[in-house]
This record gives C-alpha cells, structure tokens and sequence, in this order.
C-alpha cells in the first residue's frame, strides 16, 4: 500500500512537468524579428527547454498585449520602441538599466542589448537624391513636392512621422501609410520618392538606396532584446538564462547578412539562424500537400465554427426583427455598426478578451457574419404574403408551430442567401487571422507579402478563391434541399 501512495505521491509531483504546455516566442511581421524568434526557438531547444515561434503576429501593439497577457512568453523588441512607444515614465532615450526598472512593475523582463541597433532611417533611391541633391533629412524641407511612403505604423509612432515632420519642419503632402514589406518596390518603381528604413534591412545595398543623415538626430537607438515575462525565472530558469546568453552575440552585419540570405536568396529563417548560431536545423521539409491540408483544416474550423455561432443568434433575432419593427431597428443598427469596422481592427479588439490565435478570430468572423443573416431572415419573414399568414391562422396553428412549419420554410431561401453571403465573407477575411497567430490561408500570404513571394501569396489566395466558391455552391445545393418541394421556383424557358 506505503508503494502505491508513494507512486501516486511522485505522479502529481511530476505530472506539471509531463504535461507542462511548450514556452511560447513571438515574433513580429518582419523578416528580422522571425530570425530571432528562431534563434531563441534553437538555443532553447539545444538547452533541452520545449519551446515553439508563434510568427509573425502583426506589429507591436499586437506582441506587447499578447505579452502582458501571458498569450505568449518571449518576444525580440527594440529599446528605441520600448521608451517611445510602450512605456511613457522612462526618458525619450533612455538605457536598458532603465527600461529594466520600468518593465518590472509590468511583470516583464528585458535581456541586455543582443549586439545590433537597427534604428529607424529614411532612404531614397541613389540617383534621385543625388540629382536632387538630398543628402541629410533637413535637405527634404526645401522638396514639398516629394511623395513619401511608410509603414502603416512608423505612420502613427509617436517616434515615427508625426515627430519627425515637427522636428524638420517637413512640408510634405503626399505622405501614405504602406507596408514595410512592399515599400521597397513602391520606391523602385517610382510610385513614391523616399520611406522608412530599418537600418539592417538587406534592401538598402540591394536597392542601391541612401540612407539620409539623421542630422538633427531625431531617431533613438533601438538595441535589440528580447523581453519576457519575469515569472518565467522562477518556472523555467533554463530559458531565461538561454535569451540572456544571447546578448552581444548578433553584430550589425551578421544580422544584415542574415536578413539579406532570407529576403534575397530565399533560404529559409530557420537555417539561416541555425547556421549562425552553429547548431542543427530542425527546418521540417512539408510537402505542398501536407502545407494545404494543413491551412484548409486550419481555415475550415475559423469559417465553421463562427458561422455556425452566428446562424444559432442571428436567426432568432431575424425573427424578433420581423416582428417588432422597433426591436428590428436596434437590431439592424447594432449589427451593421458592427459590419462597419475595419477588419484589422475588430480581429486586434478580440485579443483582450480571447487573446491571441484561434478564438479572437473566430470571434470576430462571427460578429461580422450577423448582419447578412438577420437581415435575410428579417426580409424573407416580412416579404411572407399576409393572405397566406391569415390562411395559416385560420386552421388554428399555435403561432409557434406556423413559424416551423410555414413561416421559416417559406423564408428558407432568404435565409440561406444570407448564410451563403455570411459564409463568403467569412472566407476572405479569415486570412486576416494569420496577423493574430489563427493561421489558415493567410499564413502563406502573409509570409510571401514579407518574402516578396508571389508563389507563396498565391499559396494562400488561390485555395482561398476556391473555397469561396465551393461555399457558395454547396450554400445553391442546401437551398434546393431544404426548401420544400412545392416551394421551389423553377426557371422556365
């Protein structure tokens, strides 16, 4: 018996270890921060820590909330973003011993600089400032007429655009939001004049661009780290101690050389950041078959199950709408504010409540598949002929039962018009849910956008155009049978 106890005494002393959940690291949606949420995935795995890279998040509001929430437990950062954009009590340039102080109250712990800054910069193609002769970001001032390019989020920094036109005085209008990502063929191109630069990217060399003195030095240093969340030192010293042990190893031109073996020659982040660090790559080679099966299963389950939810709430408040005009009025109103925020932003409202990956989305698919359905079911009710109602009523069925039996199934095609429409949007906008770690489609469109991978995109949009179309077409089927056979309207010749 004393045996039996004693193994059931070292079962539930070990079982947190047996089943404990991997340590989770983030990265944003450039190719650099993939690279060292790669690094710290490969270092932990060599220290025998269970770890896995949840990529390319989105940007960093979406990391740092995701941090604070325990969503996920890592993630590189830049110190110039720490002191402009996350913390407000620290000074505009202030020193990691001083970013430390500020996050431990938070609950967040910050390595020493990794070994690199890459601060922001602004660059224009060679030829163009040469023959303009812009050297200097104070020489941009007497050039009104130049079409500049940022990133949507270098667009609202408090350490991006909005300082930097104050500080130079810069009189430009033509100034639009772009994504990092494509903002170098934008400049290429000649669609616009000057953007934003991390001063690591492998484009700058690549492109033949200058990179403008920052003469007024406006921008901050931005050493990279990696910030975590402090109770990990005492649940898993081993991955703390591993992030640390990176400090100082990445100089400037190993990270640029690193950027430049990803983004121009199309090696994966995962071998390159284990030939840098001298370690075996895990890169598993999927197949394209395996990939798709994956994202067609990951998609399906965002677009089912947000669907489904919404059918269950939006029919019967399709009904109450039907009847009671004023109740359908608030109904309509609230679910077509609903339909008018930007997807982006409703999938980044979702995460302080569901947190990051599957279920934020999913939360958001299905507040935008109300209104479709509620309005259907409302207009396919109403549109019922009153002399067929009355008919109904007067062979004495409870109102419940006409509401089955004749009302819903004479609103069937309504219905499943708005369910079809609810099921098509749902589709598309699922591959926004890539940005929040929900994967499906957008995983490959989002990661070829940041390659300049045409093939990946397509990866990603063409199976989704297809499922698109194979919703609608199963939506056609269903509608034909369910609705009763003396309803169907046949087309005639």
């Amino acid at each position: 018996m004393s045996r039996r106890w004693s193994a059931l005494l070292l079962l539930l002393l070990f079982a947190p270890a047996l089943f404990a959940a991997p340590l989770r690291i983030g990265s944003k949606q450039f190719t650099e921060s993939v690279i060292l949420g790669e690094m710290a995935r490969l270092v932990a795995r060599q220290a025998g820590v269970d770890a896995q890279h949840q990529r390319e998040l989105g940007g960093t509001s979406i990391l740092w909330r995701a941090l604070q929430h325990g969503d996920i437990d890592a993630y590189p950062e830049y110190t110039g973003t720490l002191s402009h954009e996350l913390l407000k009590n620290v000074a505009p340039d202030a020193d990691i011993a001083s970013l430390r102080a500020a996050l431990k109250p938070l609950g967040i712990g910050i390595t020493d600089s990794l070994g690199f800054d890459d601060t922001y910069a602004i660059g224009m193609r060679e030829d163009v400032a040469a023959q303009l002769g812009i050297g200097n970001l104070s020489a941009l001032a007497a050039h009104p007429a130049l079409r500049l390019g940022f990133s949507n989020e270098f667009m609202d920094r408090s350490d991006g655009w909005p300082g930097l036109r104050q500080r130079y005085g810069l009189p430009q209008k033509q100034v639009r939001g772009l994504d990092h990502a494509l903002s170098y063929r934008a400049l290429v191109s000649k669609a616009v004049d000057a953007i934003d630069l991390y001063s690591t990217d492998a484009e700058i060399p690549y492109y033949h661009l200058r990179v403008l003195a920052d003469d007024k030095h406006y921008f901050p240093h931005y050493q990279a780290v990696f910030l975590y969340r402090l109770p990990l030192e005492q649940s898993a010293p081993a991955f703390v101690d591993v992030l640390k042990k990176l400090a100082g190893r990445i100089p400037v031109d190993a990270m640029r050389s690193m950027n430049a073996q990803v983004k121009l020659h199309g090696e994966s982040e995962t071998d390159v950041a284990a030939g840098f660090l001298g370690v075996p790559s895990d890169q598993g080679g999927s197949s394209f078959a395996a990939r798709l099966l994956q994202r067609t299963l990951e998609h399906l389950r965002l677009v089912l199950i947000s669907l489904s939810a919404a059918v269950l709430l939006a029919v019967p408040l399709g009904v109450l709408s039907a009847r009671s005009k004023r109740l359908g009025q608030v109904v309509m109103a609230g679910s077509g504010v609903l339909q008018t925020i930007p997807s982006l932003a409703m999938f980044v409202f979702m995460i302080p409540v569901f947190g990051i990956g599957t279920w934020p989305a999913i939360a958001a698919l299905f507040l935008y598949s109300l209104l479709p359905i509620v309005r259907n079911t409302c207009a396919g009710l109403s549109g019922i002929a009153p002399d067929l109602r009355e008919s109904a009523a007067a062979l004495g069925l409870p109102r419940g039962v006409r509401l089955r039996r004749v009302e819903l199934p004479m609103a069937m095609r309504s219905i499943l018009a708005g369910v079809k429409t609810a099921a098509v949007i749902n589709v598309g906008t699922a591959t926004l849910g890539a940005l929040i770690g929900a994967g499906g489609y957008g995983q490959p469109i989002v990661t070829g956008i940041r390659l300049d991978d045409t093939g990946l995109i397509l990866e990603g949009a063409i199976p989704a155009a297809v499922m698109a179309l194979a919703v609608q077409g199963v939506f056609e089927g269903v509608e034909r049978w369910l609705t009763p056979r003396g309803m169907r309207i046949e087309a005639r010749q």
